[in-house]
């Protein structure tokens, strides 16, 4: 039951994002139980593969007025994972964001749904503890900040997840959670993610069995596996040589990635609230898009832009953890990266070999490697006396700062032969 002065808030119509998991199976009867009102269900499909129409069946036998099932897998990739792919993003330096870039795709459409249908309110499955509550309430703000919102998980009194197992069977309605696999799981085109259960309490190698997607390192195949990645200004354009959608580059990259165990991170990272978590997460594909890219972005950025960019990744990673996605920064952010990405261009060769991934070739068309003043032999395009002007003039500083210490004051060195200037 809803908390005393809950339903001090009236509503007539809620927009659920709806994923037919646990907490959100039985929100639509708490809903209807709490407010009394009528519950529009949005279900988005952004490669989760889950059954759609069975789900659609399930919300509305579990009360849903209305069931909105969207397909937002080419506006996720194009919109939200090739734009992180191009910043480089990775939260404190394992996290590929699969969870945190999808909550704004999906908030949106459900935002789209609310105003279509008329809802004079919003609602979320996500708890009172996690980084999720932020992501979607963030992006309602920014959207929609006239409606009211509702997060079950901040009102009822529901503690754990097996009182919320127990609300169902109460209620009669179907969850994928038991006893026997209290995972909670996240899955999207771009990962699969794994907490809760024995990851509560177990900081070692989480279980084999907490790993769906990705096979074993210790039993994948003994050979190495070669793909190569096409890109075009920093987006994935082809795999093994064949230009394909955004939807089948990912679905090729996740299986030759997934059977060679590549793409497992076991991760315990900071949540927004300043709670640390620990996590289990599959993300193959990304995995070797991540490894590709940066590749590319060697050979293309000068050193200058690509050591700044490195600094803009750490901040716009941040940004998509926070939820922080519909903001002027985030944007602003995206037209630097964009600039950025104008000659990354070119294939890069990966060998995949028992969840290790190690980089065989790379070329691109604007690469910046010259072999010509990169190697060894020296060419005419670089003279060697040239060095001895710069390094002087940037020890300047670095002698003055010695001489204020008492170091002995030193004449310049002078190459033998040399006379001083009459």
């Amino acid at each position: 039951m809803a908390k005393s002065g809950v339903k001090a808030r009236k509503v007539e119509r809620v927009a659920l994002a709806y994923s037919g998991g646990l907490d959100t199976s039985i929100i639509i009867p708490w809903l209807r139980e709490s407010y009394g009102c009528e519950v529009v269900a949005m279900i988005g499909d952004v490669g989760q593969g889950d059954d759609y129409e069975g789900l659609r069946k399930k919300a509305l036998a579990t009360g849903a007025s209305q069931v909105y099932v969207e397909d937002l897998r080419e506006e996720f990739i194009a919109g939200y994972l090739w734009k992180a792919l191009q910043a480089g993003a990775v939260y404190e330096g394992k996290y590929l964001l699969g969870t945190s870039l999808a909550r704004p795709a999906l908030a949106k459409r459900q935002v789209q749904v609310a105003l279509a249908t008329g809802a004079d309110a919003l609602a979320h499955g996500c708890t009172g503890k996690g980084n999720d509550q932020v992501r979607f309430e963030l992006a309602y703000k920014a959207l929609a900040p006239h409606l009211a919102v509702i997060a079950p998980w901040r009102e009822w009194n529901i503690k754990s997840r097996e009182d919320a197992m127990g609300y169902a069977r109460r209620h009669n309605v179907p969850v994928p959670a038991t006893r026997k696999d209290p995972y909670s799981r996240d899955q999207n085109i771009w990962h699969l993610s794994h907490e809760g259960g024995v990851l509560e309490t177990k900081l070692g190698e989480p279980p084999e069995d907490a790993w769906k997607i990705t096979a074993s390192p210790r039993r994948a195949p003994d050979e190495e596996t070669e793909v190569s990645i096409a890109f075009e200004a920093g987006v994935p354009a082809a795999v093994n040589g064949k230009k394909i959608g955004p939807i089948q580059i990912l679905e090729t990259l996740n299986r030759l990635a997934g059977e060679n165990g590549v793409g497992r991170t076991d991760l315990v990272e900071n949540r927004f609230v300043g709670i640390k978590s620990h996590g289990a997460y599959e993300t193959p594909a990304g995995t070797l898009l991540h490894a590709a890219h940066h590749e590319l972005e060697a050979l293309a950025l000068d050193r200058d832009t690509w050591h700044f960019k490195q600094g803009v990744a750490l901040r716009y990673a941040e940004l998509v953890y926070f939820g922080q996605w519909f903001t002027p920064l985030r944007e602003a952010l995206d037209s630097f990266v964009e600039m950025t990405q104008r000659n990354v261009t070119g294939t890069v060769t990966l060998g995949l070999y028992k969840g290790n991934v190690r980089v065989l070739d790379r070329a691109s068309p604007h690469s910046l490697y010259d072999t010509s003043i990169g190697g060894f032999t020296m060419g005419a395009d670089y003279d060697q006396k040239d060095a001895e002007g710069f390094i002087n003039i940037l020890g300047l500083p670095i002698r003055m700062a010695a001489a204020r210490k008492g170091a002995p004051k030193l004449r310049r060195s002078r190459p033998a032969g040399r006379r001083p200037a009459q």
